[in-house]
């Protein structure tokens, strides 16, 4: 009898391992197909886009004694995003283009902003996790000529006097137009991406290449270029993140930052190009917004120049 429990309680531990490792199978098996078919959602082209027109006013009338200025403002922002997946490659595009006037009263209208960019990264899977083998290219330029006030000694007629003269005239000079400057980055390096809204590309191998008309060098160097020419080439370590996150139901943040040092000349003196923007939607169609943008790029000038534009806007989701 007590031989029989021993081989009975033998073969019921027998059973109970090949049950718990039968399992413990299932469990990871399972796993891994829910991993998989996580991984699989959603392949093929992903596009997305939006639309924005923002629009600010203000007014006073001749008796108004709290000072101010009538101004009108408008400002257009498309941000479009076209993804591909499968399941080895990623490639996601994004455009983004703003342009926006400003007109105040007994003044000129004035360009507020003015901005298209291309952003491309493709990546091929290197590994389980969320990493890529990539290769990244980026354009930057702008739409429409670029003006500064300049001031300069005239006389009755208009006539250029010496700086020491008292009569100060003021006329607009151009600086910039469309292709000029423009900026193109392309390099392989690594991507990590955890999804659409959060990823980031580490490029220490880019190449860099500032265009500008020639008109703009004549007399001196811009915008980095030599004088006389029209190309500054550079190579150096790139690295672009974006982070989108939802902070309430209707409000969602975008982040993009963008670092660039050139290997070949003060490789310690980091080019930054940050962006923020913010929608506030109030109904399917209109939104408050707010942009923020602040570039370092010391080629440009040695200071931080800051963008910033909010207002109501109209807004179309595709």
């Amino acid at each position: 009898m007590r031989k029989m429990t021993l081989i009975v309680l033998s073969i019921l531990g027998v059973s109970v391992a090949k049950a718990q490792n039968t399992e413990k199978e299932i469990i990871e098996k399972t796993a891994k197909a829910a991993a998989k078919t996580h991984d699989t959602l959603g392949m093929g082209w992903k596009k997305t886009g939006n639309l924005i027109f923002l629009f600010n006013q203000s007014a006073f009338n001749y008796d108004w004694r709290g000072g101010g200025t009538s101004s009108i403002a408008g400002n257009t922002t498309l941000n479009y995003d076209f993804n591909y997946k499968s399941s080895i490659l990623v490639w996601d595009n994004k455009i983004f283009t703003a342009y926006g006037l400003t007109k105040l009263k007994d003044q000129d209208i004035t360009k507020s902003d003015d901005r298209f960019e291309f952003t491309s990264i493709l990546g091929r899977r290197a590994g389980e996790a969320y990493w890529y083998y990539s290769a990244f290219l980026n354009l930057k330029t702008q739409m429409d000529s670029g003006f500064k006030k300049e001031k300069y000694t005239i006389n009755d007629n208009g006539t250029p006097l010496d700086p020491s003269d008292d009569l100060i005239g003021e006329r607009d000079v151009k600086i910039s137009h469309f292709f000029s400057p423009a900026y193109l980055q392309a390099g392989p390096g690594m991507l990590w991406k955890k999804s659409d809204n959060l990823k980031v590309n580490i490029a220490p191998a880019t190449s860099r290449f500032i265009f500008i008309h020639k008109h703009f060098t004549d007399f001196g160097s811009a915008f980095g270029v030599d004088q006389g020419e029209t190309m500054r080439f550079e190579f150096g370590a790139a690295l672009n993140a974006y982070y989108k996150l939802s902070i309430m139901e209707n409000i969602s943040m975008e982040n993009i930052l963008n670092l660039y040092a050139n290997y070949l000349e003060k490789p310690q003196n980091i080019d930054i190009d940050y962006q923020l923007n913010v929608v506030m939607k109030i109904n399917k169609y209109i939104s408050t917004n707010f942009a923020f943008q602040a570039i370092y790029d010391d080629n440009a000038v040695g200071a931080f120049q800051i963008r910033e534009v909010f207002g109501l806007g109209v807004n179309y989701g595709f």
